[in-house]
């Protein structure tokens, strides 16, 4: 068969049934306002650090749901722990504690 130009790239569907959820468990345990985090964004958009790196409190939060730790630690080890998403969080989560528990919850081994 002749090539075309193109090639199929890898699935990235995620199977959440293969996903190990001990950690995240904990994390609800710890921090029962992870939960509430309605993914609205105001954190990415008044983050100062932003702009610089690569940090996302919603994109780490969303990744860690679906068992992807590596991709949600990129997100989270760049954060400057400066507060500016605390003070305009719609449903005020403690940020700060936030991001300290994942750090500390995802980091242990």
């Amino acid at each position: 068969m002749t090539g075309f130009g193109y090639s199929l790239t890898p699935s990235s569907r995620i199977n959440l049934d293969d996903k190990d959820k001990e950690k995240w468990n904990k994390l609800i345990d710890l921090e029962p306002d992870v939960l509430k985090c309605m993914a609205c964004g105001s954190c990415t958009a008044s983050c100062t650090a932003g702009i610089f790196t690569k940090t996302s409190l919603r994109s780490a939060i969303l990744y860690l749901q679906n068992g992807q730790e590596k991709q949600a630690m990129e997100y989270v080890k760049s954060c400057l722990l400066c507060g500016k998403c605390f003070m305009v969080c719609p449903r005020a989560i403690n940020t700060r504690h936030l991001l300290l528990s994942i750090s500390k919850i995802y980091t242990l081994k």
